[in-house]
Protein backbone atom coordinates (compact mmCIF):
# COMPACT_ATOMS: atom_id res chain seq x y z
CA UNK A 1 0.00 0.00 0.00
CA UNK A 2 1.68 3.33 -0.98
CA UNK A 3 2.46 6.16 1.51
CA UNK A 4 0.71 9.33 0.62
CA UNK A 5 1.86 12.78 1.40
CA UNK A 6 1.17 16.38 0.20
CA UNK A 7 1.99 19.90 1.28
CA UNK A 8 0.72 23.42 0.78
CA UNK A 9 4.30 24.64 1.04
CA UNK A 10 5.54 24.66 -2.60
CA UNK A 11 9.35 23.73 -1.75
CA UNK A 12 8.06 20.56 0.11
CA UNK A 13 5.63 20.13 -2.50
CA UNK A 14 8.42 19.63 -4.98
CA UNK A 15 10.35 17.43 -2.92
CA UNK A 16 7.84 14.94 -1.91
CA UNK A 17 6.83 15.04 -5.73
CA UNK A 18 10.18 13.78 -6.46
CA UNK A 19 10.21 10.78 -3.69
CA UNK A 20 6.81 9.89 -5.57
CA UNK A 21 8.81 9.50 -8.73
CA UNK A 22 11.61 8.41 -7.09
CA UNK A 23 10.27 5.58 -4.87
CA UNK A 24 8.69 2.45 -6.10
CA UNK A 25 5.72 3.21 -4.10
CA UNK A 26 5.00 0.80 -1.42
CA UNK A 27 6.54 -1.03 1.11
CA UNK A 28 9.50 -2.71 0.86
CA UNK A 29 11.35 -4.41 3.91
CA UNK A 30 15.05 -4.83 4.35
CA UNK A 31 18.10 -2.84 5.72
CA UNK A 32 20.19 -3.01 2.52
CA UNK A 33 18.62 0.14 1.06
CA UNK A 34 18.51 2.30 4.27
CA UNK A 35 21.88 1.02 5.10
CA UNK A 36 23.60 2.51 1.82
CA UNK A 37 21.10 5.68 2.02
CA UNK A 38 22.40 6.60 5.99
CA UNK A 39 26.34 5.51 4.17
CA UNK A 40 26.01 8.20 1.80
CA UNK A 41 24.70 11.04 4.25
CA UNK A 42 27.50 10.19 6.71
CA UNK A 43 25.55 7.71 9.06
CA UNK A 44 23.60 10.37 11.33
CA UNK A 45 21.58 7.33 12.58
CA UNK A 46 24.86 6.79 14.56
CA UNK A 47 25.22 10.25 16.17
CA UNK A 48 21.67 10.60 17.83
CA UNK A 49 20.57 11.53 21.38
CA UNK A 50 19.51 8.76 24.08
CA UNK A 51 17.23 6.78 22.10
CA UNK A 52 13.75 5.27 22.71
CA UNK A 53 12.95 2.69 19.81
CA UNK A 54 9.26 1.26 20.22
CA UNK A 55 7.51 -1.35 18.40
CA UNK A 56 3.97 -3.13 18.20
CA UNK A 57 0.79 -3.67 16.06
CA UNK A 58 -1.27 -1.25 17.91
CA UNK A 59 -0.71 1.50 20.63
CA UNK A 60 2.91 1.90 19.54
CA UNK A 61 2.39 6.06 18.33
CA UNK A 62 0.29 6.45 21.73
CA UNK A 63 3.55 4.88 23.63
CA UNK A 64 5.33 7.07 21.99
CA UNK A 65 3.14 10.17 23.41
CA UNK A 66 3.19 9.64 26.77
CA UNK A 67 7.40 9.07 26.40
CA UNK A 68 7.58 12.57 25.46
CA UNK A 69 5.14 13.86 27.77
CA UNK A 70 6.75 12.59 30.83
CA UNK A 71 10.29 13.35 28.73
CA UNK A 72 9.07 16.77 28.73
CA UNK A 73 7.95 16.99 31.86
CA UNK A 74 11.37 16.88 33.27
CA UNK A 75 11.87 20.12 31.25
CA UNK A 76 13.98 17.55 28.48
CA UNK A 77 14.28 18.62 25.04
CA UNK A 78 12.68 15.59 22.90
CA UNK A 79 13.15 14.80 18.98
CA UNK A 80 10.65 12.06 17.68
CA UNK A 81 9.69 10.64 15.07
CA UNK A 82 6.37 8.74 14.17
CA UNK A 83 4.44 7.80 11.26
CA UNK A 84 1.78 8.01 9.52
CA UNK A 85 0.58 11.68 9.75
CA UNK A 86 -2.75 12.21 9.68
CA UNK A 87 -2.80 15.85 7.79
CA UNK A 88 0.33 17.50 7.62
CA UNK A 89 3.75 15.28 6.80
CA UNK A 90 5.65 17.39 9.41
CA UNK A 91 3.79 15.53 11.75
CA UNK A 92 6.10 12.62 11.90
CA UNK A 93 9.00 15.05 12.80
CA UNK A 94 9.26 16.89 15.88
CA UNK A 95 12.84 18.49 16.78
CA UNK A 96 13.20 19.52 20.08
CA UNK A 97 9.24 19.46 21.04
CA UNK A 98 8.24 21.24 18.23
CA UNK A 99 7.01 20.48 14.51
CA UNK A 100 9.67 20.18 11.80
CA UNK A 101 9.37 23.49 9.62
CA UNK A 102 8.55 23.50 6.01
CA UNK A 103 11.95 25.43 5.17
CA UNK A 104 14.08 22.94 7.07
CA UNK A 105 11.87 19.44 5.79
CA UNK A 106 12.19 20.77 2.18
CA UNK A 107 15.64 21.39 2.57
CA UNK A 108 16.52 17.45 4.49
CA UNK A 109 14.27 16.02 1.81
CA UNK A 110 16.45 17.53 -0.68
CA UNK A 111 19.47 16.67 0.39
CA UNK A 112 18.42 13.37 1.01
CA UNK A 113 16.56 12.59 -2.39
CA UNK A 114 19.96 14.23 -4.15
CA UNK A 115 21.80 11.21 -3.23
CA UNK A 116 19.29 7.97 -3.46
CA UNK A 117 18.31 8.67 -7.13
CA UNK A 118 20.03 5.19 -8.07
CA UNK A 119 18.77 3.31 -5.01
CA UNK A 120 14.93 2.84 -5.30
CA UNK A 121 14.85 4.15 -2.01
CA UNK A 122 11.00 3.59 -0.72
CA UNK A 123 9.21 6.60 0.39
CA UNK A 124 9.76 5.48 4.32
CA UNK A 125 13.27 4.83 3.93
CA UNK A 126 13.71 8.51 2.47
CA UNK A 127 12.03 10.11 5.16
CA UNK A 128 13.44 8.30 7.86
CA UNK A 129 16.96 9.35 6.66
CA UNK A 130 16.05 12.59 6.73
CA UNK A 131 14.76 12.01 10.37
CA UNK A 132 17.85 10.75 11.06
CA UNK A 133 19.91 13.99 9.83
CA UNK A 134 17.79 16.59 11.93
CA UNK A 135 18.19 14.31 14.91
CA UNK A 136 21.76 14.10 14.35
CA UNK A 137 22.58 17.98 13.71
CA UNK A 138 20.02 19.82 16.11
CA UNK A 139 20.60 19.59 20.20
CA UNK A 140 18.34 17.59 22.14
CA UNK A 141 18.52 15.50 25.31
CA UNK A 142 16.47 12.27 23.60
CA UNK A 143 14.71 11.03 20.76
CA UNK A 144 11.89 8.77 20.25
CA UNK A 145 11.65 6.79 17.43
CA UNK A 146 8.59 4.46 16.20
CA UNK A 147 9.11 1.67 13.92
CA UNK A 148 6.82 1.66 11.22
CA UNK A 149 6.27 -2.09 9.54
CA UNK A 150 7.07 -4.81 11.74
CA UNK A 151 10.63 -4.11 13.29
CA UNK A 152 13.35 -6.75 11.89
CA UNK A 153 13.58 -5.20 8.63
CA UNK A 154 12.03 -1.94 9.09
CA UNK A 155 14.01 1.69 7.90
CA UNK A 156 14.30 2.75 11.23
CA UNK A 157 15.87 -0.27 12.83
CA UNK A 158 19.08 0.65 11.32
CA UNK A 159 19.99 2.84 14.68
CA UNK A 160 22.91 1.27 17.19
CA UNK A 161 21.45 0.00 20.31
CA UNK A 162 19.28 2.20 21.81
CA UNK A 163 18.51 3.25 25.61
CA UNK A 164 15.48 1.14 25.48
CA UNK A 165 13.40 -1.19 23.34
CA UNK A 166 10.04 -1.08 24.23
CA UNK A 167 6.99 -3.38 22.28
CA UNK A 168 3.57 -2.46 22.67
CA UNK A 169 0.50 -4.74 21.62
CA UNK A 170 0.44 -7.78 19.23
CA UNK A 171 -1.80 -8.70 16.45
CA UNK A 172 -2.42 -9.60 12.78
CA UNK A 173 -1.76 -6.92 10.28
CA UNK A 174 0.19 -6.35 7.64
CA UNK A 175 0.07 -9.59 6.57
CA UNK A 176 1.45 -9.66 3.01
CA UNK A 177 4.84 -8.71 4.37
CA UNK A 178 5.17 -9.63 8.22
CA UNK A 179 3.79 -13.25 7.36
CA UNK A 180 5.48 -13.63 4.29
CA UNK A 181 6.91 -17.46 3.83
CA UNK A 182 10.37 -17.18 4.92
CA UNK A 183 12.80 -20.12 6.61
CA UNK A 184 13.75 -20.00 10.15
CA UNK A 185 11.07 -17.88 11.25
CA UNK A 186 7.73 -19.04 13.58
CA UNK A 187 4.91 -20.80 11.73
CA UNK A 188 2.05 -19.23 13.58
CA UNK A 189 0.94 -16.36 12.72
CA UNK A 190 1.24 -14.23 16.35
CA UNK A 191 4.29 -16.23 17.14
CA UNK A 192 5.92 -14.74 13.58
CA UNK A 193 4.82 -11.38 14.15
CA UNK A 194 6.32 -11.50 17.88
CA UNK A 195 9.03 -12.63 16.73
CA UNK A 196 9.43 -9.44 13.85
CA UNK A 197 8.30 -6.98 16.18
CA UNK A 198 11.29 -8.43 18.85
CA UNK A 199 13.39 -7.73 15.72
CA UNK A 200 14.40 -4.63 17.26
CA UNK A 201 15.77 -5.76 20.61
CA UNK A 202 19.64 -4.85 20.54
CA UNK A 203 22.56 -5.92 22.81
CA UNK A 204 23.23 -3.11 25.42
CA UNK A 205 19.68 -1.82 25.67
CA UNK A 206 16.96 -2.41 27.96
CA UNK A 207 13.69 -3.99 27.07
CA UNK A 208 10.03 -3.51 28.02
CA UNK A 209 7.00 -5.10 26.56
CA UNK A 210 2.84 -5.32 27.72
CA UNK A 211 2.23 -8.77 28.69
CA UNK A 212 0.95 -11.21 25.98
CA UNK A 213 0.05 -15.21 26.30
CA UNK A 214 2.34 -17.21 27.48
CA UNK A 215 3.50 -19.19 24.50
CA UNK A 216 4.16 -15.62 22.96
CA UNK A 217 5.41 -14.41 25.95
CA UNK A 218 8.04 -17.10 25.84
CA UNK A 219 9.21 -16.29 21.94
CA UNK A 220 9.82 -12.65 23.55
CA UNK A 221 12.00 -13.87 26.17
CA UNK A 222 13.87 -15.86 23.83
CA UNK A 223 15.05 -13.10 22.04
CA UNK A 224 15.69 -11.06 24.46
CA UNK A 225 17.82 -13.57 26.60
CA UNK A 226 19.66 -14.25 22.80
CA UNK A 227 20.73 -10.07 22.73
CA UNK A 228 21.87 -10.70 26.69
CA UNK A 229 19.12 -8.15 27.61
CA UNK A 230 17.04 -7.85 30.55
CA UNK A 231 13.51 -7.54 30.19
CA UNK A 232 10.86 -5.83 32.10
CA UNK A 233 7.43 -6.66 31.17
CA UNK A 234 3.80 -6.57 32.46
CA UNK A 235 2.76 -8.78 34.50
CA UNK A 236 5.74 -10.38 35.54
CA UNK A 237 7.91 -6.54 36.03
CA UNK A 238 5.03 -4.23 36.15
CA UNK A 239 1.08 -3.58 36.31
CA UNK A 240 -1.04 -1.10 36.00
CA UNK A 241 -4.33 -1.54 37.86
CA UNK A 242 -7.67 0.95 37.62
CA UNK A 243 -7.92 3.25 41.12
CA UNK A 244 -11.51 5.31 40.65
CA UNK A 245 -10.87 7.66 37.59
CA UNK A 246 -7.33 6.91 36.94
CA UNK A 247 -5.30 4.08 37.31
CA UNK A 248 -1.66 3.05 39.49
CA UNK A 249 1.69 1.52 38.18
CA UNK A 250 3.53 -0.70 40.48
CA UNK A 251 6.88 -2.39 39.67
CA UNK A 252 8.96 -4.86 41.68
CA UNK A 253 11.69 -1.79 41.38
CA UNK A 254 9.54 0.30 42.94
CA UNK A 255 5.75 2.41 42.51
CA UNK A 256 4.31 5.33 41.29
CA UNK A 257 3.02 7.36 44.42
CA UNK A 258 0.24 9.28 42.79
CA UNK A 259 -3.06 8.06 40.79
CA UNK A 260 -2.34 8.88 37.47
CA UNK A 261 -4.70 9.88 35.33
CA UNK A 262 -4.79 10.16 31.56
CA UNK A 263 -6.59 12.72 29.05
CA UNK A 264 -6.27 9.45 26.47
CA UNK A 265 -9.67 7.62 26.70
CA UNK A 266 -9.71 3.31 27.19
CA UNK A 267 -8.27 0.88 29.41
CA UNK A 268 -5.81 0.08 26.62
CA UNK A 269 -4.21 3.25 27.11
CA UNK A 270 -2.96 2.86 31.11
CA UNK A 271 -1.32 0.26 29.29
CA UNK A 272 0.13 1.83 27.15
CA UNK A 273 1.42 4.66 29.36
CA UNK A 274 2.21 1.62 31.63
CA UNK A 275 4.81 0.76 29.41
CA UNK A 276 6.36 4.28 28.96
CA UNK A 277 7.02 4.61 32.53
CA UNK A 278 8.17 0.68 32.44
CA UNK A 279 10.45 1.59 29.90
CA UNK A 280 11.48 5.36 31.43
CA UNK A 281 12.23 3.26 34.63
CA UNK A 282 14.68 1.13 32.77
CA UNK A 283 17.26 3.92 31.69
CA UNK A 284 19.84 5.58 33.55
CA UNK A 285 19.90 8.09 35.19
CA UNK A 286 18.59 11.19 35.14
CA UNK A 287 14.96 9.13 35.41
CA UNK A 288 12.04 11.41 35.64
CA UNK A 289 10.41 11.52 39.44
CA UNK A 290 6.78 11.07 40.46
CA UNK A 291 5.46 13.69 39.40
CA UNK A 292 6.98 14.23 36.38
CA UNK A 293 5.42 11.03 35.34
CA UNK A 294 1.92 12.16 36.89
CA UNK A 295 1.97 15.40 35.22
CA UNK A 296 3.42 13.93 31.79
CA UNK A 297 0.59 11.27 31.48
CA UNK A 298 -1.88 13.96 32.22
CA UNK A 299 -0.49 16.03 29.05
CA UNK A 300 -0.03 13.71 26.93
CA UNK A 301 -2.58 13.47 23.91
CA UNK A 302 -2.38 11.51 20.56
CA UNK A 303 -4.65 12.47 17.90
CA UNK A 304 -7.18 10.33 16.13
CA UNK A 305 -7.14 7.86 19.17
CA UNK A 306 -10.34 8.18 20.56
CA UNK A 307 -10.35 11.58 20.00
CA UNK A 308 -13.24 13.76 20.90
CA UNK A 309 -13.99 16.33 18.17
CA UNK A 310 -13.93 20.14 18.78
CA UNK A 311 -16.25 22.67 17.25
CA UNK A 312 -15.46 22.82 13.53
CA UNK A 313 -17.55 22.32 10.19
CA UNK A 314 -18.33 18.17 11.10
CA UNK A 315 -18.92 18.71 14.30
CA UNK A 316 -21.74 21.03 13.57
CA UNK A 317 -23.81 18.97 10.99
CA UNK A 318 -24.80 16.94 14.65
CA UNK A 319 -26.17 18.57 17.53
CA UNK A 320 -24.21 19.71 20.39
CA UNK A 321 -24.90 17.37 22.76
CA UNK A 322 -23.98 14.78 20.44
CA UNK A 323 -20.36 13.82 21.00
CA UNK A 324 -18.15 12.75 18.18
CA UNK A 325 -15.63 10.32 18.34
CA UNK A 326 -12.82 9.70 16.30
CA UNK A 327 -10.50 6.39 16.20
CA UNK A 328 -7.85 5.36 13.57
CA UNK A 329 -8.34 1.85 14.58
CA UNK A 330 -8.31 -0.87 11.67
CA UNK A 331 -7.51 -4.17 12.95
CA UNK A 332 -8.84 -6.91 15.18
CA UNK A 333 -6.61 -5.87 17.82
CA UNK A 334 -7.60 -2.20 17.49
CA UNK A 335 -11.36 -3.55 17.43
CA UNK A 336 -10.46 -5.15 20.09
CA UNK A 337 -9.02 -2.64 22.34
CA UNK A 338 -12.69 -0.47 20.84
CA UNK A 339 -14.50 -2.82 22.28
CA UNK A 340 -12.78 -2.02 25.65
CA UNK A 341 -12.95 1.38 25.24
CA UNK A 342 -16.68 1.35 24.91
CA UNK A 343 -17.50 -0.78 27.70
CA UNK A 344 -19.34 1.95 29.16
CA UNK A 345 -20.74 3.25 26.48
CA UNK A 346 -24.56 2.91 25.33
CA UNK A 347 -24.50 1.74 21.53
CA UNK A 348 -22.82 4.50 19.01
CA UNK A 349 -23.58 5.53 15.43
CA UNK A 350 -20.64 3.88 13.30
CA UNK A 351 -19.16 5.62 10.41
CA UNK A 352 -16.35 3.71 8.87
CA UNK A 353 -14.43 3.30 6.31
CA UNK A 354 -11.13 0.88 5.30
CA UNK A 355 -8.51 -0.04 3.27
CA UNK A 356 -9.23 -2.87 1.12
CA UNK A 357 -6.35 -4.93 2.66
CA UNK A 358 -7.71 -4.67 6.17
CA UNK A 359 -9.95 -7.51 7.56
CA UNK A 360 -13.05 -5.45 7.93
CA UNK A 361 -15.41 -8.04 10.38
CA UNK A 362 -12.02 -8.72 12.20
CA UNK A 363 -12.06 -5.34 13.08
CA UNK A 364 -16.03 -4.62 13.47
CA UNK A 365 -17.11 -7.86 15.31
CA UNK A 366 -14.98 -7.33 18.72
CA UNK A 367 -17.68 -4.13 19.57
CA UNK A 368 -20.61 -5.14 17.41
CA UNK A 369 -22.66 -4.95 20.32
CA UNK A 370 -22.23 -1.12 20.19
CA UNK A 371 -23.10 -0.53 16.97
CA UNK A 372 -26.54 1.51 16.92
CA UNK A 373 -26.50 2.50 13.10
CA UNK A 374 -23.74 1.92 10.57
CA UNK A 375 -22.77 4.37 7.94
CA UNK A 376 -19.81 2.76 5.48
CA UNK A 377 -17.94 5.68 4.02
CA UNK A 378 -15.10 5.36 0.85
CA UNK A 379 -11.71 6.96 1.92
CA UNK A 380 -10.23 9.44 -0.26
CA UNK A 381 -7.36 8.66 -2.50
CA UNK A 382 -6.71 5.46 -1.02
CA UNK A 383 -7.67 1.91 -2.40
CA UNK A 384 -10.74 0.77 0.21
CA UNK A 385 -13.43 -1.05 1.07
CA UNK A 386 -16.84 -0.25 -1.18
CA UNK A 387 -18.90 1.20 1.43
CA UNK A 388 -22.07 -1.15 -0.04
CA UNK A 389 -19.57 -3.98 0.63
CA UNK A 390 -18.90 -3.29 3.97
CA UNK A 391 -23.01 -2.45 4.41
CA UNK A 392 -23.99 -6.00 3.35
CA UNK A 393 -20.89 -8.10 5.67
CA UNK A 394 -22.34 -6.09 8.74
CA UNK A 395 -26.12 -6.84 7.90
CA UNK A 396 -25.16 -10.55 6.62
CA UNK A 397 -22.02 -11.20 9.03
CA UNK A 398 -23.40 -9.53 12.38
CA UNK A 399 -26.74 -9.53 12.20
CA UNK A 400 -27.27 -5.67 11.89
CA UNK A 401 -30.06 -4.53 9.62
CA UNK A 402 -29.63 -0.64 9.95
CA UNK A 403 -26.61 0.01 7.66
CA UNK A 404 -26.01 2.71 4.88
CA UNK A 405 -23.63 3.47 2.24
CA UNK A 406 -22.60 7.00 2.30
CA UNK A 407 -20.77 9.41 -0.31
CA UNK A 408 -18.32 10.63 2.72
CA UNK A 409 -18.25 11.40 6.39
CA UNK A 410 -20.27 14.77 6.08
CA UNK A 411 -22.91 13.02 4.00
CA UNK A 412 -22.59 10.15 7.09
CA UNK A 413 -23.35 12.70 9.74
CA UNK A 414 -26.02 14.51 7.89
CA UNK A 415 -28.07 11.31 7.01
CA UNK A 416 -27.49 10.21 11.14
CA UNK A 417 -28.82 13.74 12.31
CA UNK A 418 -31.74 13.62 9.55
CA UNK A 419 -32.48 10.03 10.24
CA UNK A 420 -31.33 8.24 13.71
CA UNK A 421 -31.81 8.20 17.31
CA UNK A 422 -30.05 10.77 19.53
CA UNK A 423 -26.85 8.99 20.50
CA UNK A 424 -23.10 9.14 20.67
CA UNK A 425 -21.38 8.62 17.27
CA UNK A 426 -17.60 6.94 16.35
CA UNK A 427 -15.96 7.45 13.24
CA UNK A 428 -13.47 4.89 12.53
CA UNK A 429 -11.48 2.50 10.47
CA UNK A 430 -8.58 4.23 9.47
CA UNK A 431 -5.63 6.60 10.03
CA UNK A 432 -6.42 7.91 6.42
CA UNK A 433 -10.09 8.62 6.86
CA UNK A 434 -8.81 9.78 10.64
CA UNK A 435 -6.93 12.75 8.98
CA UNK A 436 -9.35 13.06 6.26
CA UNK A 437 -11.62 13.98 9.38
CA UNK A 438 -9.57 16.35 11.16
CA UNK A 439 -8.64 18.09 8.10
CA UNK A 440 -12.27 19.00 7.31
CA UNK A 441 -13.11 19.73 10.64
CA UNK A 442 -10.04 22.43 10.87
CA UNK A 443 -8.77 20.12 13.68
CA UNK A 444 -4.77 20.06 12.47
CA UNK A 445 -3.14 18.45 15.11
CA UNK A 446 -0.06 20.08 16.12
Amino acid sequence: MPDHAHSSDPAVQTQLDRLAALSPGRDILGLERIAELCARLGDPQNNLPRTFHVAGTNGKGSTCAYLRAILEAQERRVHSYTSPHLVRFNERIRLAGTLIDDALLAALLEEVLDVATDLQASFFEVTTAAAFLAFARIPADDCIIEVGLGGRLDATNIIPAPAVCGIASLGIDHEAFLLAPEEGVPAEAIERIAWEKTGIFKPGAALATLAYPDHVMKLVQDRAAAVGGTLISERDGWTVTPEADGFRWQSNRGSIAPTLHSRMAGAHQMRNAGLAIAMLRSTPDPQPTDDDIARGIAAAFWPGRMQRLGQGPLKGLLSDSTTIWLDGGHNPDAGAALAMALADQSPLHIVCGLLKNKDAMGFLRPFADKIASFQAVPIPGHEHHDPKDLCHWVQSELGLADAQPCDDVAAALAHIGAHRPAADVLICGSLYLAGDVLRRNDELPD
